[in-house]
């Protein structure tokens, strides 16, 4: 669906749903933006690294004249390099652009890199991060980054109430080394000799970096392949499905910011045990919607999960609890957010470039 009267945005990212098999939280925006009658233009959907910026660059050039506006995803790592290509291209043109703040480890990069991020964010019409606690990372570097929470559709989240806690584990990331997926496995061998039935499922893409291997070699060194299973990425469509005969949600990040995996977890009234890391107290109260404990230490994640299991009016309180939060993030309360932030744009250049006399 298009509409003449609406602005057209360029979003710039890693477009590759048709390689990972879901979309990034960029591409669910577009997405439903043009659902209702926004004009969107995305790039780039090759998988490429140095072609793919190429082709960014290649499209903001040769799309100049029919957007008024760019939001550009953010990184830290190699790929903050995109941004800034981009973002210096787009000052050439006189293009106003919206910076997203991704990343958990993304206020350790600008930490390192203050003078380049400082830059950049300077340089946007509008900052935005998912969660308080980015922002407030990288307020040094922007005094006013606006808060715009990562969406989902709610309703598309069965929701269950775990009045008491199986032993079905999930466990819903991509392989990587900062997601410390081996942690996953140590808590299972830590609540084996209690509940010799307990199963977890862990989902997730390859990243490439060996994580994965060493899952399986973690797996045969403590003899639990009767109750760890392996799955490869599921689409987004099918999470409700894989999540929903499970009780407890496993986060075991290094890094994180507002993870979109532990909000759908919540959606679904699942029990969230979570590292204590990054925008995790900023998502979750401890106590009331899920159990924080510190980042790599098995035991305490299993004595927080063996706590779940065993006591039902904890897990049926986490479980309501989390689904209210879930709602807090529905599309129909942070659509609106994008929209007026976009409209708010174009606006402020559309006066900006107007003629000061009319003749």
């Amino acid at each position: 669906m298009s509409n003449a009267k609406q602005p057209t945005v360029l979003f710039v990212g890693n477009f590759l749903a048709a390689k990972v098999g879901s979309r990034g939280i960029s591409e669910d925006i577009s997405f439903e933006l043009e659902q209702r009658g926004w004009n969107v233009i995305l790039t780039s959907r090759i998988g490429n690294k140095a072609l793919r910026l190429a082709d960014m660059a290649r499209t903001v050039l040769t799309k100049r004249s029919q957007f008024q506006v760019a939001v550009i995803d953010v990184y830290s790592g190699p790929a903050f390099r995109y941004a800034e290509v981009i973002g210096a291209l787009l000052r050439r043109l006189g293009k106003p652009f919206v910076l997203t703040l991704h990343g958990g480890n993304l206020p350790q990069f600008a930490a390192r890199e203050p003078a380049r991020v400082r830059q950049l964010l300077q340089s946007a019409a509008v900052v935005t991060a998912p969660s308080a606690y980015l922002r407030d990372a990288m307020l040094p570097y922007r005094g006013d980054v606006m808060v715009v929470p990562n969406p989902l559709t709610v309703a598309k989240y069965p929701f269950r109430a775990r009045i008491s806690a199986s032993p079905k584990l999930v466990w819903l990331r991509a392989f990587h080394e900062i997601y410390n997926a081996l942690l996953a496995v140590q808590v299972v061998a830590e609540l084996r000799p209690r509940f010799p039935d307990l199963e977890l499922t862990m989902i997730g893409p390859d990243k490439g970096d060996g994580t994965r291997a060493k899952v399986l070699a973690e797996i045969d060194r403590l003899g639990l392949k009767q109750h760890v299973r392996l799955e490869d990425a599921v689409p987004k469509a099918r999470v409700p499905e894989v999540l929903g005969p499970h009780d407890l949600f496993l986060n075991t990040s290094d890094f994180d910011n507002m993870p979109v995996s532990v909000i759908e977890a919540m959606a679904c009234g699942l029990c969230v045990v979570s590292t204590n890391v990054g925008g995790l107290p900023f998502l979750l109260e401890h106590g009331r919607e899920g159990l924080l404990v510190p980042q790599r230490d098995a035991v305490a994640m299993a004595a927080a999960a063996r706590q779940i299991l065993t006591e039902p009016a904890l897990a049926s309180r986490l479980s309501l609890h989390a689904r209210k939060k879930a709602e807090t993030f529905d599309w129909a309360q942070v659509l609106p957010l994008w929209c007026d932030l976009l409209s708010g744009i174009t606006g402020r250049q559309v006066s900006k470039n107007a003629p000061a006399v009319l003749t």
